[in-house]
């Protein structure tokens, strides 16, 4: 045989040992794939998802096919097989083409409710072609299993019964491919990205400055080097707005906020950095403002300029802030890496705040409130031991874009009043937690509040707070008919399918305009801590003011912002 004729018949050989009821369920699965969800895909995106689906879907009718022969059961005659097989194979192409003839269309039902421009084609033949690469290298590997369980059962396990012996030759196998992934290569793996996003947060902005301001961590007066503050921590400090651009904007005197940071290379454990952070607050006199924020960030390190600055300006100025750095690695890695790494640092950092803050006078203390976004979100909940707050509690939090994690978050979603949605609960009278999204709160504005303001800012369109294992089983409860203003009318529930799509979804979350998805916008932050820090006495006219430069803020190109780059980039940590 020719190398040119081995070279064809090698894939058709290999093809004619193709299952044909995992075909169709394989190609149903991708073609569900293609419908809408939370957020829109490029072609490389839709075409890596569509294969993982049609692998699942094969899988699903490989192992079907298998036990069917496990159980000897009846099969069907040679005859019989081409004709089904054949029928299979015209019904999938069609419904295929069907699919990916509507994708765009329905990849543009998201993107108008997000306010992007429509896109002309969804680029079928490329997302075809991805997905079967996709798809390919996902069978090679699955008969690579099948070979090693094969392996096990005929040799190692021969003086076992057959079917015992296959049995235990895939629980072995199993065994085996789970520990090495999740042992050796996860191992191996984290820390080439620990000492990666190590190096990368060393590295000193050369658009950042070291402050001359003795109240800002960093500078000469500070306890911390300012080059122990860290990638984000430099970020942070360096992107504080001054007194004369918030007095700029107010029209009233404002003084110079406080910003405050410990990086993970100022000390050696969480509490020793968050000691060095209580005597930060100390020596810039912290103590002495009028409203004091307590961050929990995302897992590098980083702090959302456009959840810190509304408050700045909303409290002239007179506000100080301190975080803590508790990892090097993002929110997803950090979260699988290090989990107890966060809510230890934030438990930390606010047991000496509090501490402090409790032995002040009553009269003179600042308000205190929480803050965090995402991982920070929750690690923030966690940082609080409500019982310990019963006789002398806090003044509010503001959480935003909390993952699907968030035990505190859940619990409160779950006990919602009947009749509110799932992506923005009301909690009975709205006196202790209210919801906010991009149109502001369920909750009338004359609503009284209790003695402690907490406050969700959640975005319908938030994979990372919405996503559900469940979501494999059953339709998630905020994917009833009334959905957030930013989700697809066009999203539909399908089984596997739909916790597939939130999984990307949630990898690709801070991908999309500002003020959707996992990226919140600082004029609802402007409205989030309105509420919080009770502010009164702002025309609408200066918190729409507000509201426009803070956006505009947020929108310049990085090459626009002195000594800011890289404060708004680095979305969701």
């Amino acid at each position: 045989m020719s190398l040119g004729a081995r070279t064809l018949y090698l894939p058709l050989r290999w093809s004619r040992g193709l299952s044909g009821i995992g075909v169709a369920l394989g190609t149903f699965l991708f073609a569900a794939s293609l419908t809408p969800t939370l957020v829109p895909r490029t072609a490389v995106m839709q075409g890596v998802l569509g294969g993982v689906c049609f692998a699942v879907g094969y899988g699903f009718g490989t192992v079907w096919r298998w036990l069917w022969a496990y159980l000897e059961m009846p099969a069907p005659n040679e005859r019989l097989r081409r004709i089904v097989n054949i029928v299979v194979a015209v019904v999938c192409l069609l419904v295929a083409a069907v699919f990916l003839a509507n994708a765009a269309q329905w990849q543009n039902s998201i993107r108008a409710v997000m306010g992007m421009e429509p896109i002309e084609s969804a680029h079928p033949l490329r997302v075809s072609l991805i997905a079967l690469a996709t798809f390919v290298v996902l069978l090679a590997l699955g008969r690579l299993f099948r070979l090693v369980a094969l392996f096990l059962a005929r040799r190692p396990l021969a003086f076992m019964p057959r079917r015992v012996a296959l049995i235990a030759g895939l629980v072995l196998t199993t065994v085996l491919v789970w520990s090495l992934a999740s042992g050796f290569l996860v191992r191996v793996g984290f820390r080439m990205l620990d000492s990666s996003f190590r190096e990368r947060d060393a590295l000193i902005e050369p658009a950042s400055p070291q402050p001359t301001d003795p109240l800002q961590s960093g500078s000469q007066a500070s306890l911390v080097r300012w080059r122990d503050l860290g990638r984000a921590g430099r970020e942070f400090v360096a992107s504080r707005p001054s007194g004369a651009e918030i007095a700029a904007l107010t029209g009233r005197p404002a003084k110079q906020p406080i910003r405050l940071y410990v990086g993970l290379r100022a000390a050696n454990t969480a509490e020793a950095r968050a000691r060095l952070a209580l005597e930060e607050l100390k020596r810039s006199g912290a103590f002495d403002r009028a409203i004091l924020v307590v961050i929990t960030p995302t897992g590098t390190g980083w702090v959302d300029p456009s959840a810190i600055a509304p408050i700045e300006y909303l409290g002239d100025g007179d506000v100080a802030s301190v975080a803590l750095q508790y990892s090097y690695l993002s929110s997803p890695l950090s979260l699988l890496a290090q989990p107890e790494y966060g809510s230890e640092a934030a438990r930390a950092l606010f047991a000496e705040v509090y501490g402090y803050w409790t032995s002040l006078p009553k009269a003179s203390r600042p308000r205190l409130y929480l803050q965090g976004l995402s991982l920070g979100a929750m690690n923030s909940e966690r940082s609080v031991e409500l019982l310990e707050l019963i006789g002398d509690p806090i003044d509010g939090a503001l959480w935003s874009g909390p993952p699907f994690g968030s035990r505190f978050w859940r619990d409160i979603t779950a006990r919602r009043n009947p009749g509110s949605p799932a992506w923005l609960p009301e909690y009975r009278d709205g006196r202790a937690v209210r919801f906010m999204n991009q149109n502001g709160p369920t909750v009338a504005p004359d609503t009284p509040w209790g003695i402690m303001r907490i406050v969700y800012l959640q975005y319908a369109s938030d994979a990372v707070t919405f996503f559900d294992d469940r979501s494999f089983v059953r339709p998630p409860a905020w994917l009833k008919p009334q959905r957030g203003p930013d989700v697809s009318p066009q999203f539909r529930w399908y089984p596997v399918v739909t916790g597939l799509q939130l999984l990307l979804d949630m990898a690709v979350a801070t991908r999309v305009p500002m003020g959707y998805g996992h990226v919140y916008a600082p004029q609802h932050y402007v409205e989030a801590w309105t509420a919080v820090a009770d502010i009164r006495g702002w025309p609408q006219e200066k918190l729409a003011a507000l509201k426009r430069l803070l956006w505009e803020k947020a929108q310049r190109k990085p090459d626009e912002r002195e000594g800011e780059e890289g404060a708004y980039d680095n979305r969701g940590g």
